[in-house]
């Protein structure tokens, strides 16, 4: 029999094509360890205000797809990449579609009624449902040879300081979004704080346990159910801790470069510091989940390092004829596929960490937006592009689909973790179950 140490060896020194990455995916003479099972990752990238269709959206759907202009920096994964056209938000209700393209991307579940105006449309609150990452964090976090000290991370970069469904795609349950972290200085103290402060915060959290209890007899039944919900925060406060002050670290944490302002124009300084974090954190397998979140819907940076003064948002709003404005927003896209080079880049060079191969050879990157198009505000056609590895999906392809919910997608992301869930968000619009990406 011959020797492989990777998947990736496998296919080269085979001969085969990538598409038979998802049945090799577990055969033990590939797993890195005898009979093992790898690590699983997903990291959900998120883009604003829809793309330039003629510059995105592939001429050909098949094997020989070549990439357009915005896809060009990511020539280099084109094996590992599946470009989806056809996934579609069909979650309707209350808000914009901003809103709803934010707020629903992950969920697959309407916003509940609120007073959160936007747009022309009818004002509403936070998502009604679980996100599809934080729901395969649960089942991840469920079984302790998956569990990890944060299960998720939720990176941004200048994202905004207001908190409302245009900021938020990350929801721990219904009503409850979870805030992405786009301090790299404050993400940097989430994973790698002093032990100092790890002392300091647990006798703040003892201090905190006694008053509950006090507290506890004192008050109704009803707000004893709310005083338990602060008791199981502290307590998983606690276990986090503890895990923290065990926890070996399998690389060192990344030296951050001081003094950078977290502002708009050092958004190339921030991206770069989060990336290195993230993939610091996979390497110590701190989380097996984590968002990479660009501003916000409607996010309206100004990119003077391209040479752009305008914001973003409002170049979306030009019409397509407007060839200056096109020309820019296709230019600021390629530099987010520029970033999300550079982590598949910080992926693909880091050793796995007890197994052989590369973080990349067990981590599905997946680059999305809340539109389809900025100008049209249309929730059709959503950008999707999926670039590593996962059971489940067979890569180096572009696929056209035929106007399917995304909530199928959603499921398949599920399935491939092997979370067996039946549906996910909206019940009707996952009835037909995950979408087959594997044939």
């Amino acid at each position: 029999m011959m020797n492989f140490q990777t998947r990736r060896e496998f296919l080269r020194r085979t001969g085969v094509s990538a598409a038979m990455l998802p049945f090799v995916w577990n055969l033990p003479s590939l797993a890195g360890e005898t009979g093992s099972k790898r690590k699983q990752r997903l990291i959900v990238v998120f883009t604003p205000n829809g793309t330039v269709v003629d510059n995105f959206w592939p001429k050909t759907y098949d094997e020989n797809f070549e990439t357009t202009p915005i896809l060009k920096p990511l020539e280099e994964y084109r094996d590992q990449m599946l470009v989806l056209k056809g996934v579609c938000n069909k979650v309707r209700g209350d808000g914009d579609s901003h809103m709803r393209g934010m707020s629903c991307v992950l969920p697959g579940k309407e916003l509940f009624p609120g007073n959160i105006q936007g747009g022309s449309d009818t004002p509403a609150g936070w998502a009604s449902g679980i996100s599809i990452d934080q729901e395969i964090k649960n089942y991840l976090q469920s079984n302790p040879e998956t569990a990890t000290r944060f299960g998720s991370l939720e990176f941004g970069v200048c994202v905004s300081d207001r908190a409302d469904p245009w900021t938020r795609m990350c929801y721990a349950g219904p009503n409850q979004p979870v805030a992405p972290i786009d301090d790299p200085q404050q993400m940097f103290n989430k994973l790698y704080g002093s032990m100092r402060d790890r002392e300091t915060l647990q006798s703040i959290l003892d201090d905190l346990t006694s008053d509950l209890k006090v507290v506890r007899e004192m008050v109704s039944a009803e707000d004893r159910q709310r005083l338990e919900e602060h008791t199981d925060l502290v307590r998983d406060m606690e276990r986090d801790l503890k895990s923290a002050a065990e926890q070996k670290l399998a690389v060192d944490p990344p030296a951050l470069e001081e003094g950078v302002p977290n502002d708009n124009d050092h958004m190339p300084e921030i991206t770069k510091m989060q990336t290195e974090l993230l993939v610091s954190a996979f390497a110590n397998d701190s989380a097996r989940l984590a968002h990479f979140q660009f501003t916000k819907s409607v996010g309206n940076a100004k990119m003077k390092w391209l040479g752009i003064e305008e914001g973003h948002h409002s170049l979306s709003h030009d019409p397509d004829l407007n060839a200056e404005s096109q020309e820019k927003l296709t230019k600021i896209n390629v530099w987010f596929a520029e970033q999300i080079h550079y982590l598949l880049k910080r992926l693909e060079e880091t050793p796995e960490p007890g197994g052989e191969g590369s973080l990349l050879d067990n981590t599905m990157v997946v680059w999305t937006n809340e539109l389809g198009k900025g100008n049209s505000h249309t929730l059709k056609n959503i950008p999707w592009v999926l670039i590593g590895n996962a059971p489940g999906f067979r890569m180096g392809r572009a696929v056209r689909l035929d106007d399917v919910p995304h909530n199928r997608l959603l499921l398949s992301f599920a399935h491939s973790f092997g979370h067996q869930i039946e549906t996910f968000g909206n019940p009707s619009l996952a009835a037909d179950g995950p979408l087959d990406l594997q044939s």
